[in-house]
């Protein structure tokens, strides 16, 4: 690990403590997800791509950070070093 992805996690573990003893709403729990996702390349998910009658296209699994695109209604994410593009079908995402 780089120092500065150390670095990076080491303010993000300090964060999430200070988040923890202090407390916080629900909103502000998903924010934090939200920029933990981002600085650290994803959270463990597995995204499942169905088609519109229900059978399974694809299954994903990893660390994901998903990206939509609300104009075309594609669905992007980055996964083991190659950029997975959606468009169509339905996308089921859980964290893990």
């Amino acid at each position: 690990m780089s120092n500065g992805k150390k670095i990076t996690a080491a303010v993000c573990a300090a964060f999430a403590a200070v988040i923890t003893i202090v407390g916080c709403t629900a909103s502000q729990k998903r924010e934090f997800k939200t920029t933990m996702s981002e600085y650290t390349g994803g959270l463990k998910r597995r995204a499942t791509l169905y088609s519109s009658t229900g059978e399974i296209i694809a299954t994903y699994e990893g660390k994901i950070d998903i990206t939509s695109n609300s104009e075309n209604g594609a669905v992007f994410f980055d996964l083991n070093g190659k950029r997975v593009w959606i468009k169509g079908g339905i996308l089921v995402v859980e964290e893990l």
